[in-house]
């Protein structure tokens, strides 16, 4: 009696071996790009900036140690910004300047000097568009810098 012993070939070795190579050759692929991506964590003038951000944080911390807070104050009904420097910076000559920034349109930005009376400033609010303003004092008294943002919303 012969028989006839037809051997039925499985792929799954081929599809193993396949999986195999392209999961390879994908890694190797991911591997190249990883290998030609620049990555720039570093600004060629880092220490620079550095410095500067270690100056603005120690200006921050010297306003926030004074007596009395720098008062920001928007009066809707009579559309002025009251600012009001603490009582041991007013008697002392105060250089600076009053940043309004506008972050949903850049064009309405503008940069006021500081030129307190007494310690008091009134700016005129009724020409700025109603909505959300950051306004950022810079100013320096005593040879002292200081610093100061705040955010107000003003209305029609």
């Amino acid at each position: 009696m012969a028989t006839s012993s037809s051997k039925t070939r499985s792929i799954w070795p081929y599809a193993i071996i396949l999986t195999f190579v392209l999961f390879a050759g994908y890694i190797g692929y991911m591997v190249q790009q990883a290998m030609r991506t620049s990555v720039d964590l570093v600004s060629p003038d880092y220490y620079q900036q550095e410095l500067r951000y270690q100056q603005r944080m120690e200006t921050v911390a010297r306003t926030a140690a004074l007596p009395a807070p720098v008062q920001l104050e928007h009066d809707a009904a009579r559309r002025h910004l009251t600012l009001q420097l603490p009582a041991a910076l007013a008697s002392q000559a105060v250089q600076g300047q009053l940043h309004f920034f506008r972050p949903s349109d850049q064009k309405l930005d503008f940069t006021l000097p500081l030129q307190p009376v007494n310690g008091m400033q009134q700016i005129n609010t009724a020409q700025m568009q109603a909505g959300y303003w950051r306004v950022r004092l810079d100013f320096t008294a005593g040879g002292q810098a200081y610093f100061v943002e705040r955010n107000i919303t003003l209305a029609n």
